[in-house]
């Protein structure tokens, strides 16, 4: 199977802030990140996924006082967590 990816990714392990108008703010941790999207690992046994699809809101936590606040699009789940593409603003 070929790497169909179009970003490179980089191992990162940091706290990163989730939420939208239906799930509240829940922090988890990032696993790697690129420019396109970030992995969090999340356990469906204990936190509520969101489904494919689900646009969310996003921030890191703890690395800068005034972390950027992103849009971000659920894209893949597997048992480890979930994958989220950036999704440009539009204003």
């Amino acid at each position: 199977m070929s790497n169909q990816r179009r970003y490179l990714r980089t191992a990162l392990r940091c706290q990163f802030k989730i939420w939208n108008n239906d799930i509240a703010p829940t922090t988890v941790y990032t696993r790697d990140i690129s420019d396109g999207g970030v992995f969090l690992v999340m356990d469906p046994q204990e936190q509520n996924i969101p489904p494919v699809g689900t646009i969310l809101k996003g921030q890191v936590q703890g690395l800068m006082d005034d972390a950027p606040v992103v849009t971000l699009e659920v894209v893949r789940m597997v048992e480890e967590g979930i994958g989220l593409r950036f999704v440009p603003d539009t204003k």
